[in-house]
């Protein structure tokens, strides 16, 4: 049975990495030949109406289609060794390819009715892999994630019912000369809240680190190349249509508000899984205002770069929470370099290129986002924000690594710590590998010429002042020894609204759902079971018992009812014969 299921994982994982690579060679010859593929079969043609499915290949559906890919062929690789105490393997790796072919159908759609269906079959998908453990927590966590996703799904559909008015849903003909008609403003509002839905923009946020109940394999896919990234993919291809407009001007500040509460949030978490996902939000916000700066090119390359350590980061945490017994609390861990070199080098390195050391992946993206925006004219607080968020993502980074790596070790007395899954670190190496080269490798073919900023020498040196600033900070504050700033800050306890991602949980589950579900308990005492339950179910039941228990009463074979009656009969009966 267990073989069967693994042989399967193993095909998977072989038709992906071929998808990837016959990919990769399309994509080369696409890039150099400036090429650019429109397909459209006809479903069906009934007098006027036509159902076309349309397909658009490009350098860029091909080159994000192999990422997606690589990254999801590694991780039901990994997978057959992660879940390998799985009962249903089988259902797993049939929903994981699921969620990619949702995915890959959405980034190859120039048309909304083929979008709306890998847009919502992602939403689907993503609710029964966040529910697979099926507990309450998951469950919450799924629903959550589903209904915030719903919202995005029902623009995507109002999106379709405006797009009528132009006669066809190919939103790719219409991008440059309808810009200025007034049923494209409408669309354009709707494309840029369903966007922002679903990569978890303020104040959609909460469902994001609520998400990390799915299997780690599954939070590594999510979080890289798939759901998370398809509002800042539709976004990139809908840029021609929203640049210079003013809801991108609100977008570049909601988003650099989310990319600054995940970095904060990330430094007041303990849950390791939960760090991660909000260095992911952090990042999403980061993709979606350089995009609302009208640079979706700087944006795109930087998701892809992203989606690599991200993926790898998820791994290496998905091994440290099986060490630990299934322990997700960075507290209780702590000097595991000593026992598992390989998988800590490999987290070493994905958190290096997530914090943008140079000529590591994220240092290519990173680093000249952040030079685009000290060049660009926007205000003081678009450059702050930015820039904090930066320092913010070196601290939270190093307080992971001291938690993880250079503190004491916390967990029992006695332990068992080994590093010989080949299987999960194979597929690490693979992601290790494209997290170093990526980046360099991304920018000599994306860019036709080399970008040079030229800035004033502190303005460019800007980015390694507060990457310095945010690696001493991360330091001295999770560092246990005598310098331990722990002992003089209230750290963990400096602010409640910081701590809880600026109350966005509570506003999206219990805020919202708290008066209808006080105002239904009410309904329920004082109608259902009050007046509505007297004058109907239980005040009826209550007279016709009463009756029939007084006629239950006079029916019994009781030989002095009878005699009385009797006698009753003959007394009404004389009373008769007198009148």
């Amino acid at each position: 049975m267990y073989k069967n299921y693994f042989s399967i994982c193993f095909i998977s994982f072989f038709f992906l990495f071929l998808f990837m690579m016959f990919n990769f060679f399309f994509m080369m010859y696409f890039l150099m030949n400036n090429m650019v593929i429109f397909l459209e079969w006809e479903i069906i043609s009934f007098n006027s109406v036509s159902v076309v499915m349309s397909i658009l290949l490009d350098w860029m559906s091909l080159l994000f289609m192999m990422f997606v890919s690589l990254i999801s062929s590694v991780v039901i690789y990994y997978s057959k060794s992660y879940m390998s105490s799985e009962m249903n393997l089988m259902r797993f790796i049939i929903l994981v390819l699921l969620f990619v072919f949702s995915m890959i159908l959405l980034i190859i759609s120039p048309n909304m009715i083929s979008i709306l269906l890998g847009w919502d079959g992602l939403g689907l998908v993503s609710y029964c892999l966040v529910i697979y453990y099926q507990n309450l927590k998951s469950y919450n966590a799924g629903m959550l994630t589903a209904l915030s996703n719903r919202i995005g799904d029902v623009l995507i559909l109002m999106i379709i019912s405006w797009m009528m008015n132009f006669g066809g849903w190919n939103y790719i003909f219409y991008l440059e000369f309808m810009k200025n008609d007034y049923s494209m403003m409408f669309i354009s509002v709707m494309v840029i809240l369903a966007a922002m839905t679903k990569s978890a923009q303020i104040p959609f946020s909460s469902w994001l680190p609520a998400a990390m109940a799915a299997p780690t394999p599954v939070s590594a896919l999510v979080h890289s190349s798939t759901l998370v990234t398809a509002g800042v993919y539709l976004l990139i291809r809908f840029n021609l249509l929203l640049s210079e407009t003013l809801f991108f001007k609100l977008l570049l500040l909601f988003s650099s508000l989310t990319m600054f509460m995940a970095g904060i949030s990330a430094n007041y978490e303990f849950d390791l899984k939960k760090i991660i996902a909000l260095s992911t939000l952090s990042q999403l916000g980061l993709m979606m205002s350089i995009l609302s700066m009208g640079l979706p090119i700087l944006a795109f390359f930087h998701l892809l770069t992203h989606a690599m350590f991200k993926a790898l980061l998820f791994m290496c945490a998905g091994v440290i929470i099986h060490l630990m017994g299934d322990m997700q609390d960075i507290r209780f861990m702590g000097g595991i370099s000593l026992y598992v070199p390989m998988t800590c080098l490999c987290m070493n390195i994905s958190n290096m290129a997530l914090c943008g050391i140079p000529f590591l992946a994220g240092f290519y993206s990173k680093d000249l986002i952040l030079e685009m925006v000290s060049f660009s004219n926007f205000n003081f607080l678009i450059f702050f924000l930015y820039y904090i968020s930066t320092g913010l993502t070196m601290y939270y980074t190093i307080r992971l690594m001291m938690y993880l790596m250079i503190n004491d070790f916390n967990l029992l007395s006695v332990y068992n710590l080994y590093d010989e899954d080949y299987t999960m670190i194979k597929s690490m190496l693979v992601l290790l590998f494209m997290s170093v080269i990526s980046g360099s490798m991304l920018m000599w073919m994306i860019f036709y010429y080399p970008y040079m900023i030229y800035l004033p020498f502190n303005l460019k040196m800007m980015v390694i002042y507060v990457s310095l600033l945010g690696l001493l900070m991360g330091y001295f504050i999770s560092n246990m020894g005598i310098y331990s700033l722990n002992k003089y800050l209230f750290t963990y306890n400096l602010s409640t609204f910081l701590c809880v991602m600026w109350f966005m949980p509570n506003l999206s589950t219990y805020g919202l759902v708290y008066y209808f579900l006080n105002y239904s308990q009410k309904l329920v005492k004082n109608i259902d079971f009050g007046w509505s339950e007297l004058y109907s179910g239980w005040g009826m039941f209550n007279i016709l018992k009463n009756y029939s228990m007084f006629y239950n009463i006079y029916q019994m074979n009781n030989f002095k009812i009878y005699l009385f009656s009797f006698i009753l009969w003959i007394l009404i009966f004389l009373f008769m014969l007198m009148i």
